[in-house]
């Protein structure tokens, strides 16, 4: 009796190592490097996307960093040192010597434009059909709309990409479990080492999926509320270019 225990234990050990042996075989087919070597153009196609998608998203949020980021830290400055200055020929010179991707520059600039252009066409129909104050104000409106919407580059990419990125994993995770299941209607089998490769390749491209539209969503959301603060200050600056252009000083200053 104690040697058939024996033989039967011994006749296992071996059937038992080569199945861990199996396992980490199989648990290494749900590898990435693994997923890159087998994949068929459907696999392939997705990844692409997914990858073209995230360096298009990190480069507009990077992008965008750094233009709020420049646009804020000057502002402020830029505006106070406009109504700082007692000479309003010096302050429209000093908007002129801004870097051309300065908004509140450019939209004193169309105002004092507007204005002078409306002045030198005194008596004309230009004149009859719009006072001075209606032609700064459409001069203005313009100049707003144009510097709110170079703010908004690439947010739509951001946003698109929010939207589909986890749709795009997903059809590569669809195309994973399909082949799966084709595995296991080949080998008969339910065996792990089966379906390893497609099931390690759905979960991979979910994951893809997700890491590619969880950052995008993030920087389109910090974007938006912060160039809604940006419009904002728009709008309080042209309302007071808009006083001072058409009536000769701004509202509340007293020295104008």
């Amino acid at each position: 009796m104690l040697q058939d225990i024996l033989l039967i234990s011994a006749a296992a050990a071996p059937a038992a190592a080569g199945g861990s042996t199996n396992n980490a075989e199989a648990l290494q087919q749900m590898g990435f490097s693994h997923m890159i070597q087998n994949f068929d153009w459907v696999s392939g196609l997705v990844f692409v996307i997914l990858v073209l998608m995230s360096i298009g998203s990190w480069w507009y949020t990077v992008v965008n960093l750094i233009k709020n980021t420049v646009v804020k830290s000057r502002a402020d400055k830029v505006v106070r040192t406009f109504w700082e200055t007692p000479n309003a020929q010096d302050a429209i010179r000093f908007m002129e010597e801004q870097p051309v991707n300065e908004p509140f520059s450019k939209i004193a600039l169309d105002c004092a434009q507007a204005a002078a252009h409306h002045q030198r066409h005194e008596g004309s129909r230009l004149v009859e059909a719009l006072n001075r104050s209606e032609f700064i104000d459409r001069g203005l409106r313009q100049a707003v709309t144009r510097e709110s919407s170079n703010l908004e580059y690439g947010l739509t990419w951001l946003a698109t990409v929010g939207a589909t990125a986890p749709f795009v994993g997903l059809l590569g995770t669809v195309w994973g479990i399909y082949h799966a299941l084709i595995r296991l209607g080949e080998s008969g089998s339910a065996s792990i080492d089966a379906v390893a490769g497609p099931v390690g390749e759905a979960l991979i491209m979910t994951a893809l999926g997700l890491s590619v539209a969880i950052p995008a969503v993030l920087a389109y959301n910090y974007f938006v509320r912060s160039n809604r603060n940006t419009y904002a200050k728009f709008d309080t600056f042209a309302h007071d270019l808009h006083d001072f252009f058409a009536t000769g000083s701004r509202v509340g200053d007293v020295k104008r």
